[in-house]
């Protein structure tokens, strides 16, 4: 065996192209390299290891020794975090950004969002992201502090001159209750009989909307910080609130959840805004999924 000093990364290319191709011809082929190059790299890297990673007696055909096999998928790994730093460097040359932060308001549809980001993982491989799923003026918030440069957030609540907006559509919410639930076992709602009942409302982790309103009916309420304990709560009869339709689909449909029809709310529309920061343009990969959320939105 040959020692040629510490392994390269054309050593290991060699190596993964010889193991993957079960011969050294086609492994040479598929290179584009000399055969003397690839035998010379095995052997090189043979001597370097100080173990056999090929069997070559009495076949023409290289076999994986146990080395080899123990020693392969350390070698892939190394070869696919080297190619992971070219493709990062040269999307850094051509200003594409090293991570995008997305922030999403809670009201979205999760399966929209995830499609997008998986479509974003195939588009950007090399583009690390930072996810934050908030409520209300917590999505402005992220965005304001530079924790997000994309958000997808609700209804406009103050005036913010730092930032971009873009309408991006809506999502219906409904007020819904338990079976069980007195407002869901009247045939009519009067107007005012709400305000008799406990409403379960979202509220914000932001200071950027603290102590506002959003479509709260009742004198008494409990505030959550969280959508999946509300809908929990909701489904225990604990309360009425509101909800997005997508979010209780199956619930209404298995009877879980009855939607209520009251008398002084008409159907609410939650509507979305993409924002980001004026003074913050968005590289190619922001843009790209702006667009994405936009039209699936």
């Amino acid at each position: 065996m040959v020692d040629v000093g510490q392994p390269t990364l054309d050593q290991l290319r060699i190596f993964l192209a010889v193991a993957d191709e079960g011969s050294f011809n086609r492994a040479a082929r598929k290179l584009g390299r000399a055969l003397s190059v690839v035998s010379y790299g095995i052997s090189a890297l043979e001597g370097q290891l100080g173990v056999v990673l090929f069997d070559r007696e009495g076949s023409r055909k290289p076999v994986l020794t146990e080395a080899g096999r123990a020693l392969l998928t350390d070698a892939r790994a190394v070869a696919d975090e080297a190619d992971g730093l070219v493709a990062r460097a040269r999307g850094i040359r051509q200003g594409l950004e090293t991570e995008v932060g997305l922030a999403v308001d809670v009201m979205v549809p999760s399966r929209t969002v995830a499609g997008v980001l998986r479509d974003f993982q195939e588009a950007f491989p090399t583009v690390n992201l930072r996810l934050h799923v908030e409520a209300l003026g917590a999505v402005a918030a992220l965005v304001l502090d530079k924790r997000a440069d994309l958000a997808i957030a609700g209804p406009d609540i103050l005036d913010l001159p730092e930032l971009e907006r873009r309408a991006v559509g809506s999502v219906e919410l409904l007020p819904v209750a338990a079976p069980g639930h007195p407002l869901a076992q009247l045939p009519q709602i009067a107007p005012g009989e709400t305000r008799e009942h406990l409403q379960l409302v979202l509220t914000d982790r932001s200071p950027l909307t603290e102590g506002r309103e959003f479509s709260v009916l009742s004198s008494r309420t409990w505030r959550l910080a969280d959508l999946g304990a509300k809908h929990a709560l909701l489904l225990e009869g604990i309360g009425w609130g509101n909800m997005p339709r997508h979010a209780v689909l199956e619930d209404l449909s298995a009877g879980r959840l009855v939607a209520l029809c009251l008398p002084e709310a008409a159907q609410i529309h939650y509507q979305l805004h993409a924002l980001w920061r004026k003074d913050s343009r968005p590289g190619p990969a922001t843009t790209w999924m702006l667009d994405a959320l936009i039209e699936r939105c």
